[in-house]
């Protein structure tokens, strides 16, 4: 759906979307964009456009969380960051290929399954329970990408939670200097223009060493580590998330903060 969304808005909204598939043997590994297919079966699928394109230095960057070639407001780059994460938890490889005023070509390859006879017992999934008790507790929210803002603020807010929102850390840090203002969590992003997630918590945790933290990133949880000490108190939460998951993982970081009703 994100790939089929972003062809036709790279058409302007005019033109043919051609989504193909076919069977693929791969007698030697492939090389292609510095990732090696190994040898074997797959199912490959295309979405093809004949639209703007994408030029050479941007085609690199498509697949990062956050990064759009829309203008702002059209979109927050996150389409094609959750093909690549769904693509790759099933094993597969995404590839695009385009040229500049003829169109683009996204080639997904995915292993290839032959199915037996034998009976398959589904496993019992894994099921959190919700926390309970009422959603309540004074949220910061520091992220710098206005769109994902606004969707967390909402959520939170629909919850029960009280938001404040910064679109830096130099802003969030500025608010904190009121010794007056009360916060029970830190909810942001970990990189952002300027100070980054964990230095600005470190930072404000020398006065409010208590205040817990989530820290949301499209990047792996070990993409962000550094020599720096770890931040107590803190878990991570991946991007993309849910409405759900977001609210999820506020409360039961505040669960053990907040004094019962």
């Amino acid at each position: 759906m994100n790939l089929v969304v972003n062809a036709r808005d790279a058409m302007q909204g005019a033109g043919d979307i051609r989504v193909t598939t076919q069977n693929l043997r791969l007698r030697d590994p492939m090389v292609k964009d510095r990732a090696v297919v190994p040898l074997g079966d797959y199912v490959q699928v295309k979405v093809i456009d004949h639209g703007h394109g994408i030029s050479p230095d941007k085609l690199h960057k498509i697949f990062e969380p956050f990064y759009t070639t829309k203008r702002p407001g059209e979109g927050t780059g996150l389409g094609l960051s959750t093909a690549y994460g769904i693509v790759k938890q099933t094993g597969g490889y995404i590839f695009a290929d385009s040229e500049l005023g003829k169109g683009t070509e996204f080639s997904l390859l995915f292993p290839r399954h032959i199915r037996t006879d034998e009976p398959v017992v589904a496993a019992e999934p894994v099921r959190r329970e919700p926390v309970d008790g009422p959603a309540t507790g004074v949220v910061l929210l520091v992220e710098d990408e206005a769109p994902v803002r606004a969707f967390a603020s909402r959520a939170l807010r629909l919850r029960g939670y009280s938001v404040l929102e910064a679109d830096c850390a130099e802003t969030a840090l500025a608010m904190l200097e009121d010794p007056a203002l009360h916060v029970d969590l830190f909810v942001t992003d970990v990189i952002m223009p300027g100070m980054d997630g964990p230095s600005w918590v470190r930072q404000a945790r020398e006065a409010r060493p208590d205040t817990k933290v989530v820290f949301i990133s499209g990047y792996a949880e070990d993409a962000f580590s550094d020599s720096q000490p770890q931040v107590t108190n803190a878990i991570f939460l991946p991007k993309p998330f849910s409405l759900t998951t977001l609210t999820q993982t506020v409360q039961e970081q505040l669960a053990e903060t907040l004094p019962a009703a």
